[in-house]
């Protein structure tokens, strides 16, 4: 159980682990996450389930080394355990035939929007997929992406590939070339997720999007995760984590997001000083 069978480097600072899991395999759904383990007295972070393999009883997880607990996790290699593996957790997109879905990815968050993307392609729509990132050789899921979209469109901030300039921007031609659009999903930091959803409100289109809100026990006990949308508390580990874009307090979401950037660093910091230069210890 949550043996390493494939990491593979899809971007500087950005990995996927595909691991042995048997029981989340069978019962994952398109829009879920795990929650991971390191150590036995490490955090627990939520990673969005990228992809699943039922007959291989397998699921993908996309990650950026952002922090100690991601560089840790970046150490492990083949064959290697994750200690812990929980899932699948939240609520499945919401899936069915709509007509034209736009999906939007931005960075890694390309990753867990394909196989939502894939989940409309089977439910027989139309899905046209933007991906972005700041530069060409930050995007990820190109391929897989292109294989369940009608189209598929790059952005990047730098111009290296694609479009230069924001998702947005090609969202925009999208929702003006005279066709209707049923229904936008937009997954990225969630600056990018809050353009989105000022963006297509003015067009009257239905969004969803799923929010990286800081968690803890992932199963709605501690509130950490608790996010406003609405109007309303709502706790994105087991409401969510997909909600209704166009009602989302996304300033209160990035305001939560930066509580422990401090503490964070720090942690950083003294974990660089224990690896003292072991490039597997740092996960790169």
């Amino acid at each position: 159980m949550n043996e390493i069978v494939e990491k593979k480097v899809l971007a500087p600072g950005t990995l996927l682990f595909r691991v042995s899991a048997p029981e989340i395999a069978r019962r994952a759904e398109a829009g879920q996450f795990v929650v991971v383990r390191v150590s036995e007295t490490g955090e627990r972070i939520p990673l969005t389930i990228a992809d699943f393999d039922r007959e291989q009883e397998t699921i993908t997880m996309v990650f950026m080394q952002a922090g100690k607990t991601t560089r840790m996790l970046g150490a492990l290699d083949v064959g290697d355990r994750i200690l812990d593996v929980v899932g699948p957790l939240g609520r499945p997109s919401d899936v069915e035939y709509c007509g034209r879905a736009i999906c939007v990815g931005g960075g890694y968050g390309v990753a867990p929007v394909f196989p939502i993307a894939r989940a409309l392609k089977q439910a027989a729509n139309q899905v046209i997929g933007i991906i972005g990132a700041r530069t060409a050789e930050l995007i990820i899921f190109e391929k897989e992406m292109a294989s369940v979209c009608d189209r598929l469109l790059i952005s990047t901030d730098d111009g290296s590939r694609g479009h230069h300039g924001l998702v947005t921007d090609v969202l925009k031609t999208i929702l003006e070339d005279g066709q209707k659009t049923d229904l936008v999903v937009a997954i990225g930091p969630a600056i990018m997720m809050k353009f989105v959803s000022l963006m297509t409100k003015s067009y009257g289109v239905k969004t969803l999007v799923s929010l990286n809100a800081l968690m803890v026990d992932a199963t709605g006990m501690c509130g950490v995760c608790r996010v406003s949308v609405g109007g309303k508390t709502f706790f994105s580990c087991v409401d969510g984590p997909e909600f209704d874009g166009h009602q989302v307090d996304y300033d209160e979401l990035i305001a939560r997001q930066s509580f422990y950037l401090e503490e964070e660093r720090i942690a950083l910091e003294r974990y660089e000083e224990e690896c003292r230069g072991d490039k597997r210890c740092l996960g790169t």
